[in-house]
């Protein structure tokens, strides 16, 4: 089970915004001023979103727990594994 409860466009904006960076990260990335500007937008989003005025929201772990979910899930399949 999960620790927080995300609202789908916060974790849609974390995943969107590890695509994009993910796009940048190549060797010669095409469109790069429109990607940066992306990643831009997409941080101020995530950064602001009303999620981290909640009590839930207000801790360091949701902010980490938010980016793993958001590659994948691994944090998830590591405390199955320790249960």
């Amino acid at each position: 089970m999960d620790r927080f409860r995300f609202p789908d466009d916060l974790i849609r904006a974390q995943q969107e915004w590890h695509a994009t960076y993910r796009a940048l990260a190549v060797p010669r990335p095409r469109r790069t001023a429109e990607l940066r500007r992306r990643l831009l937008r997409l941080s101020v989003r995530i950064h602001w979103h009303p999620f981290w005025s909640s009590p839930a929201g207000r801790t360091p772990a949701a902010r980490v727990e938010l980016r793993q979910r958001a590659v994948g899930g691994r944090a998830r399949g590591r405390r199955e594994v320790r249960r």
